[in-house]
């Protein structure tokens, strides 16, 4: 048994079962993949693919289970890779960040520079993508922590931390009668056509929570990935906004207004989140505690552990 034919069968898995794609992926041959991965089971004694002629249209109940203990070996293969270079050369190596355009855009860059002039011999890599794509780009092993609004907290592989708490405005051309209310309330932005986020991003659920819990049903006439866009489309006049207080900028954006909004909906929490199993570099931590000053090592060490605990205290006896 080799690591190469585990990193062969994890990846076809990764690609939907698309043996060309994973291929693809592992920079090899489509017949070196599957040779592989047949002469793996052929020492195991079990299918593990399930094949229609030269397809592979499934996984076996002992693959299912060969997968899952695959997936722990190639984690701990990597986390020994880490521990070495920890104490080998703790100050160079990589930290791979998946995240959304508003924590990319807003909430990051002070703290990427800070990180990049301390650390300079890391090489730190940032992917952008909704909710769902960080999470699985942090449970393929892509990225090293996930930092996000909302979806993260649901997936149990994950460990969680939450950082900071943050709520929305209402951005308006300058003219806007909503500027002239006394108090701003979910009726008054019911009559207004309305731009806001997609529903996989940003904390859209308590928007739409709000407005349900006062039979409100707003005029949604664009939603958008990024706040940017947000901007774009309320300053050419197709409506009002509804966005993260923390993407509204006075001096940048000298054409709009903002109206504060956290009176209207709950406060959102943007969490970190890191593959329950991964050792973190020492680097990792310090990043963690620049973004979020509470998360210490010591908390994130105690939070990793009581996740690995419950964990095991869940995991079904193979």
């Amino acid at each position: 048994m080799k690591i190469q034919q585990l990193r062969y069968l994890h990846e076809v898995a990764r690609q939907g079962l698309n043996v060309s794609l994973a291929a693809e992926k592992l920079h090899t041959s489509q017949p070196g993949v599957s040779k592989q991965i047949q002469l793996l089971e052929e020492e195991l004694g079990v299918d593990i693919l399930v094949r229609h002629g030269k397809r592979v249209t499934g996984i076996t109940e002992p693959g299912q289970k060969i997968l899952a203990i695959t997936e722990r070996i190639l984690r701990e293969a990597e986390n020994l890779k880490r521990v070495g270079a920890d104490f080998t050369n703790e100050t160079h190596g990589s930290l791979s960040i998946a995240t959304t355009h508003t924590q990319a855009r807003y909430a990051l860059p002070s703290v990427i520079k800070t990180f990049s002039e301390r650390y300079p011999g890391v090489q730190l890599r940032l992917h952008q993508g909704n909710p769902a794509q960080i999470v699985e780009m942090v449970l393929s092993g892509e990225a090293d922590i996930a930092i996000a609004t909302e979806a993260i907290a649901l997936h149990d592989e994950l460990v969680t931390l939450p950082c900071y708490q943050w709520n929305r405005c209402v951005i308006v051309q300058p003219d806007h009668p909503l500027l002239g209310e006394p108090t701003l309330t979910l009726e008054r932005i019911a009559d207004y056509s309305i731009i806001t986020y997609d529903f996989a991003f940003a904390g859209r659920s308590q928007i739409n929570k709000a407005f349900m819990e006062r039979n409100l049903s707003p005029n949604v006439v664009l939603t958008a990935i990024d706040a940017d866009v947000i901007k774009t489309y309320v300053g050419i006049g197709l409506g009002i906004g509804i966005m993260a207080s923390m993407a509204f900028d006075p001096g940048r954006d000298q054409n709009l207004r903002a109206i504060d909004a956290s009176h209207l909906f709950e406060p959102s929490t943007t969490r970190i989140g890191i593959r329950q199993g991964t050792y973190l570099r020492g680097y990792t931590f310090e990043f963690i505690q620049m973004f979020a000053p509470h998360l210490n090592h010591e908390a994130v060490n105690m939070a990793i552990s009581a996740a690995c605990r419950s964990a095991h205290q869940e995991a079904p006896k193979i």
